[in-house]
């Protein structure tokens, strides 16, 4: 039983020493990216994405905060629901546009400070930290 029991712990705690392979574990979980580009158009509102954690993206779009989850390995990026505030601003439609963009995304490439979320339709979000 005891040696059951410390076979388990060690399971459990190799498991917690696996590497994050999801794009957290490229970015910089500090770093605030700010959205430039939408589909080579400048994004003339603000909006904004974090990768705090492992599995968790965080962000604020023109009107409200949102965060979802995101498991794929990097370089693939797979954003589960986007939960977002409920705050009407007059920026309303880019953020709606935004965030329909985001869900599309299924491909990430961090290079310092930049960010590209992309697709296999030639679709793409460019971010940049200061």
């Amino acid at each position: 039983m005891t040696q059951r029991l410390i076979f388990g712990l060690i399971a459990i705690s190799c498991m917690a020493c696996q590497p994050d392979e999801t794009i957290s574990g490229y970015a910089d979980p500090a770093a605030v990216y700010t959205l430039k580009t939408v589909n080579d158009a400048p994004f003339d509102a603000t909006a904004t994405i974090t990768f705090p954690e492992e599995g968790v993206v965080r962000g604020m779009g023109p009107c409200n905060s949102f965060q979802a989850s995101q498991t794929a390995p990097y370089p693939w990026f797979e954003l589960g629901p986007i939960a977002a505030t409920k705050r009407a601003c007059p920026d309303l439609p880019a953020e709606t546009s935004f965030f329909e963009v985001l869900t599309r995304m299924t491909l990430s490439e961090v290079n310092g400070p930049v960010l590209i979320l992309s697709n296999t339709n030639d679709e793409a979000l460019v971010f940049q930290s200061d």
